[in-house]
């Protein structure tokens, strides 16, 4: 099996220009193949997981990656999957946040030796002259084929704004510069980019004739990344300072059983076979398939050192109530009222809840418990001084911990 058709058995690949002459760069090492990331924060996600395991994948098979950060198009932002306009960022938040992106990037990627390009489209695209742009670029885009792209057209009814407009112009423009300085003859994306990559394809075509056509290929990407790593208090990081190795193992830990099997293939690199047979599995072996996942994919971003101790702490926390690195929350005195505390401040404070409606909630509907108690009155109240030390574990529905301490 081929690394083309790998890509195919789990569950990868979603649609494809010119598949014929994709298969034979990838499978045969000949793929010099980019994936665009923005910088919209100071730490890469579980949305941009997937990315990375594709191309650790692509680069073991022989291909060579070229990581491109958005430090020009997150000036713009990103209007796919939106429904309003993102925060313009300053210059200097953006280049922290590239920064942050490089370091945790080469735990995937090796990019030693020229086997891998780490490039910033600021380079070209914050230099560039707005009507030679438009001279260059703009006859080759019509307007009335850019407003039926599904990142556009869902955003037309609450306004699309000029300066989101541009954004597939300026990804266009990154895929034919890629190909101009580096030989980019690839790219991927999740599927809210389809449209875009048919953008940069068809510009280096009309561009640079019928002769680049056969290198200008587009590969989309299955959109299962976007779905992921959202929970309710927010998004599960990739930097162990946000998202600590134990909540990352416990994400993992309490995936759907319908998800397991799925993301054992997509994102781990246990063979086929093996999961082939996990596939089997039902009942209680699920738990088994769910805690080789989490170990897994823990190992891969925090690594094994890290993956050890998170899956002893959930055994121990499972089994014994208690953990030392189950993840923590600490109270403020501004927290208490007369040195106390209501169950409802405590869920929220802890951030095992987004609100205090929705504390309440949980209260009401018995899926709390502090210390091993169930807690059924959203009139509890407890202590400071309870809080010192060691504190008090608790647990909102059956898998969700914190340690709260003063």
């Amino acid at each position: 099996m081929g690394i083309y058709e790998e890509l195919q058995a789990r569950g990868l690949i979603a649609q494809v220009t010119d598949e014929p002459l994709i298969r034979e760069l990838v499978n045969n090492g000949k793929a010099t193949f980019y994936i665009g990331f923005d910088p919209t924060a100071d730490s890469l996600h579980v949305g941009h997981f997937m990315a990375l395991c594709l191309m650790k994948r692509l680069q073991e098979a022989g291909n060579k990656p070229i990581a491109l950060l958005g430090g020009g198009t997150a000036m713009i932002g990103d209007p796919s999957g939106r429904t309003d306009m993102r925060q313009m960022m300053t210059v200097e938040t953006i280049q922290h946040n590239c920064e942050c992106f490089k370091k945790q990037m080469s735990r995937f990627i090796d990019f030693s030796e020229g086997k891998a390009l780490m490039v910033n489209n600021a380079d070209w695209l914050l230099d560039l002259n707005y009507v030679e742009l438009l001279r260059e670029v703009g006859p080759h885009f019509s307007v009335n084929r850019m407003l039926t792209a599904e990142c556009y057209k869902q955003r037309m009814e609450r306004g699309l704004s000029f300066l989101e407009f541009n954004y597939m112009i300026m990804q266009s423009y990154d895929f034919y510069m890629l190909f101009q300085k580096y030989g980019c003859n690839l790219q991927f994306g999740g599927d809210d980019q389809w449209s875009n990559m048919l953008g940069g394809t068809e510009l280096i075509r009309r561009k640079l004739g019928k002769d680049a056509s056969a290198m200008t290929i587009t590969l989309l990407l299955n959109s299962e990344g976007k779905k992921m790593g959202k929970t309710q208090s927010g998004a599960v990081w990739l930097d162990a300072n946000k998202t600590s190795p134990f909540e990352f193992y416990q994400y993992w830990r309490n995936v759907a059983d319908a998800d397991v099997v799925k993301c054992l293939r997509m994102l781990t690199f246990l063979p086929l076979e093996q999961i082939d047979e996990m596939d089997k599995w039902e009942g209680a072996q699920l738990n088994q398939a769910k805690e080789i996942l989490a170990y897994e994919l823990t190992k891969l971003v925090h690594g094994e050192e890290e993956a050890v101790r998170a899956q002893n702490s959930a055994h121990a926390l499972f089994s014994a109530g208690s953990a030392a690195e189950m993840p923590s929350a600490k109270l403020t005195d501004e927290d208490f009222t007369d040195d106390k505390i209501d169950i409802l401040n405590l869920l929220h404070k802890s951030g095992l809840v987004p609100s205090k409606s929705e504390a309440r909630r949980a209260v009401q509907q018995g899926g709390v418990a502090v210390d091993g108690e169930k807690v059924t009155d959203i009139s509890t109240t407890y202590e400071k001084d309870e809080f010192q030390g060691d504190g008090k574990v608790v647990r909102r529905g059956k898998k969700n911990f914190r340690k709260v301490t003063l």
